[in-house]
C-alpha cells in the first residue's frame, strides 16, 4: 500500500474506529439520581416550560439556545468534491461542529438537508429557528448559496452566516491588510487579480472593496474567463466585478505589473513567468485547496521578495476559516445578536490583522515547532492554536454587535467577559494576569544565571518586550549572542556579564563571600574560584544591589541553584529555613503546595514553620488561605509517625495561630471536597470551603502529588516559588518550558517591589490591589 493510500486508510480509521463519527451529545447537569431525572425530564421540566411560554425570551435562561449552532448543508458544494449530497457531506458538518466546540465552546447540531431547491431549504431552515441560537450555513453551490443567505438573514431574527464565503473574506482580508503593511503597499492603490468567481471569491473581493481596494483596480476571472459586461453568462452578483478593460484578454495579461493575486479557483494555473511579471513586492493568496493555483516551494523559489499565502497548513499563512467563524459565533451568541451583519466582519477582520503583531505566545512557538514565530512575511495572521483568539476576536464581534444595534443583550463589563471567554477554553490564569499587571507597574532587574540556552534568551525577549523586567544576562557573551542572531531574537542593548572573563565587581564580591563564609572553610582565593560559578556571582549582584532578583535553575539541580543563595543572602529575620511552594493553576481555580521541593522530611517545629511562610505568602497573592495538613488518616483514624506528626503540627498551629484557618489531619479528598468534609467531620474549622492551601507532611508526598496534578490533572504548575530568603532568588524547575521561566520571572520581579517596599520584609508577595 503506497503512502497516498496509508493516509485514506488513516482517515476512514479515524473516523469510522470507536464510536463512529466525532461528536456526541454529553449531559451538562447531574443525572447521578433519581431526583437529578425527575429535574431534568417529568414532573421537574415544567417549571422551565411554562417560564419560557410566559416569556419566550427565558428560553436563553434555561436551555441551551444560547449556546447552540445549527451547521447546516445540502451537500452540493462539499470542499473540493462539488455535489456529492447532504449524507456525504456530514462528515464535514460534523468537523465542523468538532471546531467550533474545541475552539470556542460552542455546541453544534449538524443538519443535512435533502433540499436543492432555495424555497425548501430556507423553509426548513426557517422552521427551526426556535431551537437555535445561529445558524452556519456550510458547502452549498453557488448562486444558491447567495439566495439563500440573503433571505434567511432578512427572515430569521438570530444570527445567519454562509462560512464558505465570509469566512475566507474575513481572513483573507487580515491577511492582506498586513501583507500590504509589510510590503510597503496601500490598500487603496493596489492592483489586484481575483482567479475564481464562485461564493468564496465574491465575497472576498466585497471585503477587500470595503477595506479599501478601489473596484477600478480589481480584475476577476471565472472557468470562462475575464468577467466583462458584454457576457450573457453572469448574474447580477458577478457583473458587479465586470471590467470594462480593454487592455485584459488573460489570465496572464492581468498579472502584469500587478501587485496582488488572489486565487479561489484550481490548482496549477499561475506559472512563474506570471510571478515574474507582478510588481516589486508581490502578494500570492494562492487558496485552491488541496493544490494552489501556484505551489508555494515554486513561487518562493522565483520571487524572494514575495509574499506568499495558501490555504494549507504546511506551508506559513495558512487562510485558515477557523480564526473567525468559531469566535464571530461566539460573540454573536454572547450578545444575543439578531444578525451577523457586516460591521461585525469588519470589525473580526481587524481584530485578527492586530493580533499577528504582538508577541507570540511561546505556546504557540511549541505548537507549530517554530523557535520565533513573529510578524513579517512569513507571518500575516495569527496561527489556529493562538488561545488569545477567543478574547480578541470574540470580543471585537461583540461590541461592534452592541455598536451597530443587532445586540439585544449589551456586555458593559468588559474585563469580566474576557475571563468568561478564557474560562471556556479552560485558561483560568487570571490570578497570573494580575500578577503580570502589578509586575509591570515597576519593572526590576532580573539576572538569568543560564543566559547560554535558548529558552532562557526567549523569556528574556518576552519579559523585556512585555515590559516585566530588564533582563540582565550570564554566560558566554559570544554564545550567547549566537543564539540570539539564529534564532532572530531581539533583546536590544541588553547587558551580558561572563564571571570567568573577570569583572569590574570580581574583587568585592570575593572580599564579602570570604568574609561571610571564611569560619566555613573558605579562603579568599576559594571564593574567587566560586564566584566563576554563574549561581554565585548573579546572588552576589542580588546582594549588592545591582540586580534585583534572580532567576536559575534551568539546567542545574535544586541544591546546586539554591546553596548560594543561602550563603550569599541569607533568610529572611525570624525565618529557620526555606521552604518551597508552587501554585497549581487548576480549572478550580489556585491550589498552594507546600513544601514540594526543600525540605525532605520535615520535623513538627519545621512544618509548622513551613506552614507559617506558605500561609503568609498565599494571602500576599490577595487569596484568604484555608489550609489543610495532610495525611493518610483523617482526624486520627490512623495511628503512625505521618499522622502523629501532622496532628501534632495543627495542635501548635491551632495554639500560636489561633486567626489561621488550618486544620488536619486529614486525607486530600476530604481537603479538597466541601460536602465529603462537613458530612463525616463536621467539627473541622474548614467546613464551608474547600481548601486551598496543602502542607505535605513530606517532600516525597509533596513532589508527586504536584507532579501528578500537573500530568494527569492538566494544572499549570507555577514553581518552586521560594520561601524565605532575605532577597528575591527563584528556581526554575529542570527544563522549564519557557511560558513557566516567564512566569517566574513575574514572581520574581513582584517579590523585588514587595521587597523595596518594606525595610523590613514581612512577606514575599505584596497584595495584588497595592494597599
Amino acid at each position: 500500500m503506497n503512502k497516498n493510500n496509508n493516509r485514506k486508510q488513516d482517515a476512514l480509521n479515524y473516523h469510522s474506529q470507536g464510536r463512529p463519527g466525532k461528536i456526541q451529545v454529553v449531559p451538562t447537569k447531574p443525572t447521578n439520581s433519581q431526583r437529578d431525572l425527575t429535574m431534568a425530564y417529568s414532573p421537574g421540566v415544567a417549571e422551565p416550560c411554562l417560564r419560557i411560554a410566559e416569556n419566550v425570551e427565558d428560553v436563553y435562561k434555561y436551555t441551551a439556545k444560547g449556546n447552540l449552532v445549527a451547521v447546516i448543508s445540502n451537500g452540493t458544494a462539499v470542499l473540493g468534491l462539488g455535489n456529492i449530497g447532504p449524507e456525504a457531506s456530514k462528515p464535514v458538518m460534523e468537523g465542523k461542529g468538532l471546531l467550533f466546540k474545541i475552539y470556542a465552546d460552542i455546541d453544534v447540531f449538524d443538519l443535512e438537508l435533502d433540499a436543492k431547491n432555495v424555497d425548501d431549504f430556507v423553509k426548513i431552515v426557517k422552521a427551526l429557528e426556535p431551537t437555535f441560537g445561529g445558524v452556519n450555513l456550510e458547502d452549498i453551490s453557488a448562486p444558491t448559496c447567495f439566495e439563500i443567505e440573503r433571505r434567511l438573514k432578512a427572515e430569521m431574527n438570530i444570527p445567519v452566516m454562509h462560512d464558505d464565503q465570509h469566512g475566507t473574506a474575513i481572513i483573507s482580508g487580515a491577511a492582506l491588510m498586513n501583507a500590504c503593511e509589510i510590503q510597503g503597499k496601500k490598500l487603496d492603490k493596489i492592483k489586484m487579480v481575483v482567479n475564481g468567481a464562485g461564493a468564496a471569491a465574491v465575497s472576498c473581493s466585497k471585503m477587500y472593496l470595503s477595506l479599501g481596494v478601489k473596484k477600478e483596480n480589481l480584475v476577476m476571472f471565472d472557468i470562462n474567463g475575464l468577467l466583462t459586461p458584454d457576457r450573457t453568462d453572469l448574474d447580477d452578483i458577478r457583473l458587479e466585478f465586470a471590467t470594462t478593460r480593454t487592455d485584459i484578454k488573460t489570465l496572464a495579461d492581468a498579472m502584469k505589473n500587478a501587485d496582488v493575486f488572489v486565487g479561489l479557483s484550481a490548482g496549477n494555473v499561475v506559472t512563474p513567468d506570471m510571478l515574474k511579471a507582478m510588481a516589486k513586492k508581490p502578494i500570492v493568496f494562492a487558496m485552491a485547496n488541496p493544490e494552489p493555483e501556484i505551489t508555494y516551494d515554486l513561487a518562493i523559489k522565483t520571487r524572494d521578495d514575495i509574499i506568499m499565502a495558501t490555504g494549507r497548513s504546511d506551508f506559513p499563512n495558512q487562510v485558515n476559516n477557523v480564526l473567525g467563524f468559531p469566535y464571530i459565533f461566539r460573540g454573536a451568541l454572547d450578545v444575543r445578536a439578531t444578525a451577523i451583519n457586516e460591521e461585525m466582519k469588519i470589525a473580526a477582520t481587524h481584530a485578527i490583522a492586530e493580533m499577528a503583531k504582538k508577541p507570540v505566545p511561546e505556546a504557540v512557538n511549541l505548537a507549530y515547532n517554530i523557535t520565533n514565530l513573529k510578524f513579517g512575511k512569513d507571518y500575516i495572521i495569527p496561527k489556529p492554536m493562538d488561545q488569545r483568539l477567543i478574547v480578541e476576536v470574540s470580543s471585537a464581534v461583540a461590541k461592534a454587535a452592541i455598536d451597530s444595534g443587532v445586540a439585544r443583550k449589551v456586555i458593559t463589563d468588559w474585563e469580566a467577559y474576557h475571563e468568561e471567554l478564557r474560562l471556556r477554553l479552560g485558561t483560568n490564569d487570571k490570578l497570573l494576569r494580575n500578577l503580570t499587571n502589578k509586575a509591570k507597574q515597576s519593572p526590576k532587574r532580573v539576572v538569568f544565571a543560564e543566559a547560554d540556552n535558548y529558552k532562557i534568551l526567549r523569556s528574556a525577549q518576552i519579559v523585556k518586550e512585555e515590559g516585566i523586567a530588564t533582563p540582565i544576562l550570564l554566560g558566554n557573551v559570544e554564545r550567547i549572542k549566537r543564539i540570539m542572531s539564529e534564532n532572530e531574537l531581539d533583546l536590544g542593548d541588553v547587558q551580558i556579564i561572563d564571571p570567568r572573563e573577570g569583572c569590574e565587581n570580581m574583587e568585592e564580591y570575593a572580599e564579602f563571600l570570604y568574609k561571610k563564609r571564611q569560619r566555613r572553610g573558605i579562603t579568599l582565593f576559594e571564593a574567587r574560584k566560586l564566584l566563576i560559578d554563574r549561581n554565585y556571582y548573579g546572588a552576589c549582584m542580588v546582594q549588592f544591589g545591582r540586580a534585583d532578583a534572580l532567576i536559575s535553575g534551568l539546567t542545574k539541580n535544586y541544591v546546586t541553584t539554591i546553596k548560594p543563595a543561602l550563603q550569599i543572602i541569607g533568610t529572611e529575620m525570624g525565618v529557620n529555613r526555606v521552604a518551597g511552594m508552587y501554585m497549581m493553576i487548576t480549572e478550580k481555580g489556585p491550589v498552594f503546595f507546600g513544601d514540594t521541593t526543600v525540605n525532605e522530611n520535615p520535623t513538627v517545629e519545621e512544618l509548622v514553620d513551613i506552614t507559617v511562610l506558605v500561609e503568609r505568602s498565599v494571602k500576599q497573592f490577595n487569596v484568604n488561605p484555608r489550609i489543610a495538613v495532610l495525611s493518610y488518616s483523617n482526624f486520627g483514624s490512623n495511628d503512625g509517625p505521618v499522622p502523629e506528626k501532622t496532628r501534632e503540627t495543627v495542635r501548635l498551629l491551632h495554639k500560636r495561630y489561633p486567626d489561621m484557618v488550618v486544620d488536619g489531619d486529614m486525607q486530600a479528598n476530604f481537603a479538597l471536597n466541601s460536602d465529603l468534609l462537613a458530612d463525616n467531620f463536621p467539627f473541622s474549622t474548614l467546613n464551608g470551603k474547600p481548601a486551598n492551601t496543602l502542607i505535605f507532611p513530606n517532600l516525597e508526598s509533596g513532589n508527586i502529588a504536584y507532579k501528578l496534578l500537573q500530568e494527569i490533572g492538566r494544572a499549570e504548575a507555577v514553581g518552586p516559588i521560594l520561601l524565605g530568603l532575605k532577597k528575591p532568588v527563584h528556581v526554575l524547575q529542570l527544563g522549564s518550558s519557557v511560558r513557566e521561566i516567564v512566569n517566574m520571572v513575574t514572581i520574581a520581579v513582584v517579590d523585588a517591589q514587595a521587597k523595596a517596599e518594606a525595610a523590613k520584609p514581612t512577606g514575599i508577595f505584596s497584595k495584588l490591589t497595592g494597599k
